[in-house]
């Protein structure tokens, strides 16, 4: 019988150390649900070791759901939720129903109005054409209303398998050790793998519900290449995904400045009257400020040790900046989200401003959340 890793879900095998699955004899034989190497060191050192796994694999996995009866627990990351959303899910799931779970909502700062975001989450999903059966805002990490998804999921337990599904690095394990945890304690010895690197789950896993007929199925996620998460070396993701509630910062700015937000993000004020600009972004995320004059001899100067992440670490095409312009007249507060980093939050004046982001990375407007 083929044993599967309790934490990632890879087949467990002996033969070969540097292929997902290694675990050593004595390892296995030590825990009730083995894991393999990889995972332990995940779990106590915090190091990670990159593993194939393509986008065709994931999309297998999600598109044999369309062929069960099931219930989708569609988790998005509310810090970037057009990043982390997977284009076409719908499509992939057939007609059976969808809740979303929309995860971190513990990382907005604290005077968020979540009643003001729930009708601007309405208004997304209006545009995105799906309407899910239920909307959460949760937190996986600190277990903020993830009790109601534990309620919704015993009630279709006997009749549905549930699937948990979303892009890579938006909480889906978190989220199943946090249900397992709300479960009886035959869950002490199991605990799904976690970390703050994309890709760690690499198979399906699945656990059985206790007192249920069906169960629950946790996917690997979709790795996907439009986001700044998916592009930094595993040592600048700590610089830029942010652990606590996010503190905005304000500048008030006279056009013709810039703000670099590290070395990946850089946004020029080019006209308009003096205004606030506000920033949202892991609080650990430095920003420089300096004149628009200055800014290519200083991002010349200093990108990868003042102006930090990309560290010599990360890949060579995160130091060559493609420029996004815009204009904006007069009206409600606007974000331009620069997705996997943050957003920049326009307070409602006219004015151009020009952002320089690595090649590939997604900018979107919106109307202002917070």
């Amino acid at each position: 019988m083929e044993l599967h890793c309790a934490g990632c879900g890879a087949p467990l095998q002996m033969e070969e150390p540097n292929q997902p699955g290694y675990i050593t004899h004595d390892a296995m034989a030590k825990r009730e649900n083995p894991v393999c190497r990889r995972c332990y060191r995940i779990i106590h050192y915090n190091e990670i070791s990159p593993v194939p796994f393509s986008d065709v694999n994931f999309q297998r996995i999600l598109a044999s759901i369309g062929n069960r009866r099931a219930l989708v627990l569609a988790v998005v990351d509310l810090f970037d939720f057009h990043g982390s959303w997977i284009d076409d899910l719908e499509e992939y799931i057939g007609n059976n129903p969808v809740v979303l779970v929309v995860n971190k909502a513990d990382l907005l700062p604290r005077q968020t109005n979540f009643d003001r975001l729930e009708s601007w989450l309405r208004s997304e999903l209006q545009k995105k054409n799906i309407q899910p059966e239920h909307a959460f805002f949760v937190s996986a990490k600190t277990g903020q209303h993830v009790e109601y998804i534990k309620t919704l999921i015993e009630s279709y337990a006997n009749e549905r398998d549930i699937y948990v599904v979303g892009t890579a690095n938006v909480g889906k394990s978190t989220l199943i050790n946090r249900l397992l945890s709300l479960f009886e304690s035959q869950y002490e010895d199991l605990s799904l793998t976690t970390s703050q690197y994309p890709g760690t789950t690499l198979s399906t896993i699945q656990v059985e519900i206790p007192g249920y007929s069906k169960r629950l199925y946790d996917t690997p996620g979709l790795l996907t290449h439009h986001r700044l998460i998916d592009r930094v070396c595993h040592q600048s993701l700590k610089d830029i995904t942010p652990t606590k509630p996010i503190d905005p910062v304000t500048y008030q700015l006279n056009e013709r400045q810039t703000l670099f937000l590290g070395g990946l993000v850089r946004f020029d004020f080019i006209a308009g009257v003096r205004q606030p600009f506000v920033i949202y972004a892991a609080n650990q995320l430095t920003v420089h400020r300096t004149k628009l004059e200055n800014a290519d001899n200083v991002y010349a100067r200093h990108v990868g040790e003042l102006l930090t992440p990309p560290c010599p670490e990360c890949p060579d095409d995160l130091r060559k900046l493609v420029k996004h312009r815009y204009r904006f007249n007069a009206g409600p507060p606007t974000d331009i989200v620069i997705s996997g980093i943050g957003w920049v939050s326009i307070r409602g004046r006219a004015c151009e401003v020009r952002l320089h982001v690595p090649e590939g990375v997604n900018l979107s407007i919106r109307r202002a959340i917070i």
